[in-house]
């Protein structure tokens, strides 16, 4: 008997409905479908055009510009950021120090106005031998240069602080074993800061990404300038901010999508979502 009852199944628990949840989840669709509808009956926005935008050769070529001066930038500032990540905890007061100055000023500075002061360096310095600057710091170069000091100086303090997360005694027993400090860098401390950098380091590209919309003030022929510029002729001011929204949706989307499963392969084991 007591063998038949412990084979019979236990009763399914009743789901539980949370009106919370349910009104205030409700709610929010309701509201977000309402402000979809007032949007598109707008008459003074011609929707079929946006769809043809979307593929003009010169969107596509702003996209692609745009998206080489991310990965440029981004790849810059990892490398530079390394470097410097690497001054800011050696033992060389002098080499914290620079680091801690270069930082102070890319970060402190407003990006538009470091791309400003790159856009009209001939101020400062007209020409290097018998070059002249303008020749050298084309607005392509003053955008790049601009967003990859920035992006340095944010991966400075990101990987910095991923080295420093490392418990000291690793170190100190690599040293034990005779391991010589670029050894111990290389396959004792990277290995396990890499792990922590590199979720930030995907949010840093991604906003890089959007940040890059900034370089339309010195006229660099990315997505949003080739949007103005599009919209100066024709005047369909936000059929073209749409065009460019759509584009920057759609990339920063795959980018998260990558950024998920690159933090999936490089986390610990039993943390893998």
């Amino acid at each position: 008997m007591t063998s038949t009852l412990s084979a019979i199944p236990p009763p399914r628990a009743r789901m539980q409905i949370h009106w919370g949840q349910v009104i205030t989840g409700g709610t929010a669709l309701l509201l977000i479908a309402g402000f979809a509808w007032i949007v598109a009956q707008g008459d003074s926005i011609y929707w079929s055009e946006i769809p043809g935008f979307l593929i003009d050769p010169r969107i596509l070529r702003g996209v692609v510009l745009t998206l080489q001066l991310t990965a440029g930038a981004m790849v810059f500032g990892i490398v530079l950021g390394c470097v410097l990540a690497a001054m800011a905890i050696s033992d060389n007061i002098v080499l914290r120090a620079i680091t801690a100055v270069f930082v102070w000023w890319f970060r402190g500075v407003p990006l538009i106005v470091q791309i400003f002061l790159w856009f009209n360096i001939a101020l400062f310095v007209p020409r290097v031998g018998s070059i002249d600057i303008n020749l050298l710091v084309t607005p392509t170069i003053a955008g790049f240069l601009a967003l990859g000091l920035h992006e340095a100086a944010n991966m400075t303090e990101i990987i910095r602080a991923g080295l420093k997360s490392v418990d000291r005694g690793q170190c100190e027993a690599a040293q034990a074993l005779g391991l010589k400090p670029l050894q111990t860098m290389w396959t004792i401390i990277l290995p396990q800061a890499v792990r922590l950098v590199i979720p930030p380091t995907g949010n840093q590209a991604i906003g890089m990404l959007k940040a890059s919309a900034i370089v339309s003030v010195i006229g660099m022929r990315d997505l949003l300038t080739q949007a103005q510029q599009i919209y100066a002729a024709n005047y369909l001011i936000i059929e073209m901010l749409f065009v460019a929204s759509i584009w920057y949706l759609g990339i920063t989307t795959v980018a998260s999508v990558g950024q998920h499963f690159l933090e999936k392969r490089f986390a610990p084991k039993g943390r893998k979502a």
